[in-house]
């Protein structure tokens, strides 16, 4: 399917996106009056909603309808991932995402903190209404990996003592694992067999680290615009992602000094200068690379299970990324 977007793919989930959103505008009431406002800020639809599609894919059924449980776990990951980049957005001292102003811009750093851990509350309250205790083991153990992976991240950053080990097992914590639950849940609460529910659930987890590798390549290589978020961030925080792992291993001793020096604090990240160099010694191709090798392995856990009706939907979500991928490609 070449040459997906967002919009080809969701065409088909228009009614389980209408009943996800229906759904989360009823839980604002669930917050005290004094911060419903807050949480409608964060709760809104203008995102990509991958979370909630890949619960949604991985749980589908021949008649397509939306199926109540899945709208609910769909809420539930949603909230999660809303609530990371509340977080997210604090420790990178972002001003700017989805084309508007980051919870912490509009409500402060103090009070977002407390915001996202609200956010966090409510997903778990949400998945202990399921009758079985899985949904909120699954999701309270996605929700502490996520955390992890994101302490983690942050006690690395401003440090270049990062190896690419390290760098996969962060996002893998930080990322891939809510992709990974997204799938498991829809799989598991749509009656799939044990075997096709791992199956998908590694689909999502690959496609998890694909998708965080592209978002860090798109930090040096998106349009702000069209991303809706401020740009360059990674190396103004300090943060050793791929691309530039991948650029200190290429750059000869005195520039790769000079990065290092950057990334921890002690010099002004320059960022054309570094865009530069990453033309120069291919960085785009290699990390390129590195997300193309995890949507094979994606796609490579479904290959046994080629009759189930989730795999081909699925399968349209690695091709999207596929596409994305391929659009920054020609603006570099």
């Amino acid at each position: 399917m070449t040459g997906s977007t967002f919009g080809s793919v969701f065409a088909g989930l228009k009614p389980h996106m209408a009943a996800l959103d229906e759904f989360l505008r009823e839980q604002i009431t669930a917050f005290e009056p004094e911060i419903r406002e807050m949480a409608d800020y964060c709760i809104d639809t203008s995102g990509k909603r991958i979370r909630p599609a890949l619960v949604f894919l991985s749980g589908w059924k021949a008649d397509g309808r939306p199926q109540s449980d899945l709208v609910r776990a769909a809420a539930v990951v949603e909230l999660v991932h809303l609530a990371t980049l509340v977080h997210d957005d604090i420790m990178d001292e972002a001003d700017m995402r989805r084309n508007r102003e980051t919870a912490a811009r509009k409500f402060g750093p103090t009070a977002a903190v407390l915001l996202g851990d609200a956010l966090f509350s409510h997903a778990l309250y949400l998945a202990a209404q399921f009758p079985t205790t899985e949904v909120c083991e699954a999701v309270s153990e996605s929700t502490r990996k996520v955390c992890a992976g994101e302490i983690v991240q942050t006690m690395r950053r401003g440090s270049t003592r990062v190896s690419r080990e390290d760098y996969w097992r962060i996002i893998d914590l930080k990322t891939a694992e809510l992709f990974r639950v997204s799938c498991f849940l829809g799989a598991r609460l749509s009656g799939a067999s044990d075997a096709y529910v791992q199956a998908v659930a590694a689909f999502g987890r690959h496609l998890g680290i694909a998708y965080q590798i592209y978002d860090d390549l798109a930090d040096f290589y998106g349009d702000e615009q069209r991303i809706g978020k401020t740009l360059g961030t990674d190396l103004a925080s300090g943060k050793l992602t791929l691309p530039l792992l991948v650029l200190m291993d290429k750059l000869p001793e005195t520039e790769r000094q000079a990065l290092s020096a950057e990334i921890c604090g002690q010099s002004p990240g320059q960022m054309e200068l570094r865009l530069r160099q990453m033309a120069e010694y291919g960085v785009f191709g290699a990390v390129e690379a590195a997300v193309s090798q995890e949507i094979e392995a994606a796609e490579a856990a479904l290959a046994s299970w080629e009759t189930e009706a989730p795999t081909a939907l699925l399968r349209q979500l690695s091709e999207v990324l596929r596409s994305q991928l391929k659009a920054l490609q020609n603006r570099v």
